[in-house]
């Protein structure tokens, strides 16, 4: 009297879950961790602009963290940054050499690393083999920033 079910009905089944879990990772994928920093292969997007650095960007309770890895996945530097405000993390072998400025105009010291709508990040080896990190942050990031979803660094350039 009672049928097996057919496995028509459990592929289906398994299709289906399968085809949920996939919707929920993909929206998970356009948002930034919240976990991972200072590591040295985090579990998130690379965001760098440049070939020889990863850089990799975390949020959590409304602050971003972005880090600085060099290619062999040494954490270099990492700063922190809220409402214009940076502040550099004592992450990374060349912490000292961090340092944050607002600026008018374009910097040209180094190469770009990361690049937003309201931070640029450059990294210049030095002649002791420490990397110089610049976080340079527009005078007036509200005036240039237009679009709020690229300055929050999670619409960076395409990750290497």
């Amino acid at each position: 009297m009672f049928r097996k079910p057919s496995g028509f009905a459990l592929r289906a089944g398994a299709a289906s879950t399968l085809f949920a879990a996939l919707l929920s990772t993909s929206v998970l994928a356009h948002e930034a961790p919240a976990t991972g920093l200072g590591q040295s292969w985090p579990n998130a997007t690379d965001v760098s602009v440049s070939p020889h650095y990863h850089v990799y960007v975390f949020v959590r309770d409304g602050i971003r963290y972005i880090q600085v890895n060099d290619l062999n996945g040494t954490v270099r530097g990492a700063v922190a940054m809220a409402d214009r405000v940076v502040l550099v993390l004592p992450v990374g072998v060349d912490a000292p050499y961090v340092t944050t400025r607002h600026a008018l105009v374009p910097v040209t010291h180094g190469e770009t690393v990361y690049q937003d709508g309201a931070t640029r990040v450059t990294a210049a080896p030095t002649n002791t083999g420490a990397v110089q990190l610049d976080v340079i942050t527009p005078a007036d990031a509200a005036a240039i920033c237009t679009n709020p979803a690229a300055c929050t660094g999670l619409a960076a350039g395409a990750g290497n």
